[in-house]
């Protein structure tokens, strides 16, 4: 059985339900446990990742210099997920 509840853009009540579907224990655990940490730590990983970066750019370590800059996307969607779980909740 499907449910859609059809709400206002600012209302968070808006919910879809699917009873052959709920998550797993190991995305429960997941969830439960980046949770806890404080979003902003995301943002601030991905700005150090590329300080580092242009530190390694700076002393010609052209190689290393990308793939440090290349962590903060990483971060930054790491922490996009953080937030979607605080505000929309799991199962």
């Amino acid at each position: 059985m499907e449910t859609l509840t059809k709400a206002s853009p600012n209302d968070r009540t808006n919910t879809m339900t699917d009873a052959s579907h709920s998550e797993g224990s190991v995305a429960k655990t997941i969830e439960s446990q980046t949770a806890k940490l404080p979003s902003d730590l995301f943002l601030w990983a991905a700005f150090g990742s590329m300080a580092g970066s242009l530190a390694l750019q700076m002393m010609g370590k052209k190689e290393q210099s990308n793939f440090v800059g290349q962590w903060a996307p990483t971060l930054l969607i790491l922490g996009l997920y953080n937030k979607i779980v605080k505000v929309a909740g799991s199962d």
